[in-house]
């Protein structure tokens, strides 16, 4: 195959990084690779909360300039166009995405033991490299992740980052068939994709957010029940749906501090708990903790997770090939790009925004 590669494509530059940032879309230049790297060109980016963080640079980590890095992003699906002359594993025409790690070592017992993402020398897309808002992306070939035949790119996008990383959150739960668990701010990507992962391993999802869109979202999904949180008090109501004990889980997909100051209140009086911390809140925002009495008596756990490993994706991206992983995304053309992070920023959208590079247009959806 013969792919033509453009000198510049289109991307997401972040403008006056910061608090008060904002995104535009310009031509960048196409990068080079090197003779380990794949140069994939994306069809589709997902947008992030992290992204939102990234970009306001309130997570505490070196901001994106102190890398000359300007466009975000970690979750992209697209094909090689272009392959290095070390690279055994991808060729051209292939279906690969980007993580929200681009590499890692691969050498550190870390590497070994599928917890890459925690590598001290791991590589973070949009932050320390250029992310998946620039259309065409190089990465090291042997950390890219493959896409089977059967999973469109507009769903694969989301798995790179969202679905991995609800999954390995679920994982490291222990949680069994049965179990009812929570995810609040469940109506957002992470938690539209945790339902419906949480459903396949037999959990009893409920969901806590609010809006008709994301109740709609998140039923149609498979949550067994949505609670708007302004209609009504959420713990109360979970506490009830959930055999009038408490859950056994709860996996807090949303960053907003009050999200995290009640999430302990879900599990009642149910023993074994175990609150999953997925969602990162601003530094400093908001502590996490109890009375070590409740640790000691409801032998209560609180964990965190960061994203999936590239197993944790291959896993996902089999569970989507299968069917048990549905559409969670709205699409947007790449010239309403800095339209989807405004939205994104304002907690307006139900699932996932999910940008078309190969599609452009100037009315409203």
């Amino acid at each position: 195959m013969d792919f033509k590669i453009p000198a510049l494509c289109k991307a997401g530059v972040v403008i006056n990084e910061g608090p008060n940032f904002h995104v535009e879309v310009q031509d960048v230049p196409v990068p080079e690779i090197g003779p380990n790297d794949i140069l994939i060109r994306l069809n589709f980016t997902g947008v992030c909360n992290t992204d939102i963080h990234v970009m306001q640079g309130d997570l505490g980590l070196p901001p994106m300039s102190a890398f000359g890095v300007r466009s975000a992003g970690h979750e992209g699906a697209g094909v090689v166009v272009k392959v290095g002359d070390n690279v055994k594993n991808f060729k051209l025409g292939d279906r690969a995405g980007v993580t929200p790690f681009l590499d890692t070592c691969h050498s550190c017992g870390l590497c070994w033991d599928s917890k890459e993402t925690y590598c001290k020398d791991a590589v973070i897309s949009g932050l320390m490299a250029p992310g998946t808002f620039q259309q065409y992306i190089a990465a090291p070939g042997r950390y890219a992740s493959r896409i089977p035949d059967g999973v469109p790119d507009e769903v694969a996008a989301p798995i790179m980052c969202s679905g991995s990383t609800v999954y390995r959150s679920l994982l490291e739960s222990n949680l069994r068939a049965g179990s009812w668990v929570v995810f609040p701010g469940g109506g957002g990507g992470v938690g539209t994709q945790g339902v419906q992962l949480a459903k396949a391993l037999g959990m009893r999802p409920i969901v806590v957010d609010t809006g008709d869109a994301k109740r709609s979202l998140s039923l149609k999904l498979g949550a067994e029940a949505f609670v708007d949180f302004k209609q009504e008090d959420p713990v109360e109501a979970v506490i009830k749906i959930a055999d009038r004990v408490g859950v056994h889980g709860v996996f807090v997909t949303a960053s907003a501090p009050e999200v995290y100051k009640t999430a302990i209140s879900y599990v009642g009086d149910r023993i074994g708990g175990v609150i999953m911390c997925i969602a990162v809140p601003p530094k400093d925002a908001v502590v996490l903790g109890a009375d070590p009495g409740q640790f000691v008596f409801k032998n209560l756990t609180i964990k965190g997770t960061m994203a999936g490993s590239r197993l944790d994706t291959a896993a996902v991206l089999d569970f989507a090939r299968r069917g048990m992983l549905q559409q969670i995304s709205e699409v947007y053309p790449i010239n309403r790009l800095p339209e989807a992070v405004d939205r994104l920023r304002e907690a307006q959208v139900a699932g996932r925004i999910v940008v078309n590079f190969n599609w452009e247009e100037s009315s409203k959806l």
